[in-house]
């Protein structure tokens, strides 16, 4: 905030009070000044934010009229990444401060895991593996797809996940060439590749993996791709240590899929960073300016998509260190044929 000349920064990024205060009710926001910081919720959260965050100061209120009296004047910044235009003006219209655009800020701390974050996105990373590897003895032709996903939403919390970290990809047959399918109720059939995106949350921290499976022989030109994709990722993989850039790792997965011919099939970038977030920065892309260092966490899953035969991605989420990539990934990258 100083570097940035604020005298007081307006968190109101739910997510981002989390990060700040453990507070994890979703409606809120935290008042930060020079002198301390003020959690401020209305009379749903009281008793929830005084337990979660008994160490910040505690406001329980409704709308903003408290803002004329608890921000200083000065530079008042606030999350324009996050803040609608119209609750802006009404800020503004309210504190004897000048309010400026403040995105960002809590974000770039977010970016550094600490011990106990790493040790949630590991648990959240082994539930996801365990799902997996359970899926294998049940995946059969016949499922639906959605059948699949709605199978492994459960599976996870079965397996003491609190929730999915997001929507699964379930993608099975020509369906699995489209990077972010929506699962359907097309069948799977023998013959099929499916591409399973999913992950676990974990007290708010996400993991996220990517692995195929093959209901009988896929063929030769899809076990090629896989073959090229699975060496691009773990070429990514090593390619990840502190002090590289993000846009060094895109391009270690992409020269090999560009080289084999494929390079317009590789229509995304390579990974992002998460964390209480299922996309956080960095962002791992050809344009990217951003550098890797240790303690961030990020995914690496570069992908090929033919358009009418299928498609392969295949991901780990991975931890920067200083002597490269720490995969919090366990599941085997193997074409698992069932």
């Amino acid at each position: 905030m100083a570097e940035a000349g604020l005298d007081a920064l307006l968190v109101t990024k739910v997510v981002n009070v989390r990060y700040l205060t453990g507070f994890t009710g979703s409606v809120g926001a935290l008042l930060v000044t020079a002198s301390g910081a003020l959690l401020v919720v209305d009379d749903r959260y009281a008793e929830q934010a005084a337990a979660e965050a008994s160490d910040v100061d505690l406001l329980v209120t409704r709308g903003d009229g408290w803002l004329g009296e608890r921000v200083p004047p000065g530079r008042l910044g606030v999350e324009s990444h996050d803040l609608a235009w119209d609750r802006v003006r009404a800020v503004d219209a309210r504190v004897g401060a000048t309010v400026v655009p403040a995105p960002l800020h809590v974000e770039v701390l977010r970016q550094s895991k600490g011990p106990e974050e790493l040790a949630l996105i590991r648990r959240a990373c082994a539930v996801t593996d365990q799902a997996f590897a359970d899926l294998c003895g049940w995946l059969a032709p016949g499922l639906s797809e959605r059948q699949v996903a709605r199978r492994l939403h459960h599976a996870l919390t079965g397996l003491g996940a609190h929730d999915r970290a997001f929507e699964a990809i379930v993608a099975s047959g020509p369906n699995s060439a489209r990077p972010h399918h929506r699962a359907t109720d097309r069948t799977l059939v023998t013959g099929d590749v499916v591409k399973l995106d999913f992950g676990a949350l974990v007290e708010g921290y996400h993991a996220d993996m990517t692995r195929m499976v093959a209901l009988g022989d896929p063929g030769p030109r899809l076990r090629s791709v896989f073959d090229l994709v699975r060496a691009a990722q773990e070429a990514g993989v090593a390619a990840v240590v502190d002090g590289v850039g993000a846009a060094a790792v895109d391009a270690a997965c992409r020269e090999p899929i560009t080289a084999a011919g494929y390079g317009d099939h590789f229509p995304h970038g390579t990974g992002h960073g998460l964390g209480l977030e299922i996309h956080e920065a960095p962002i791992l892309r050809g344009e990217a300016d951003a550098t890797l260092r240790s303690r961030m966490v990020v995914t690496v899953e570069p992908g090929v998509y033919l358009p009418g035969l299928g498609g392969v991605r295949i991901e780990d989420t991975v931890a920067v260190t200083g002597d490269g990539a720490d995969v919090l990934t366990r599941t085997p990258k193997d074409l698992v044929c069932l």
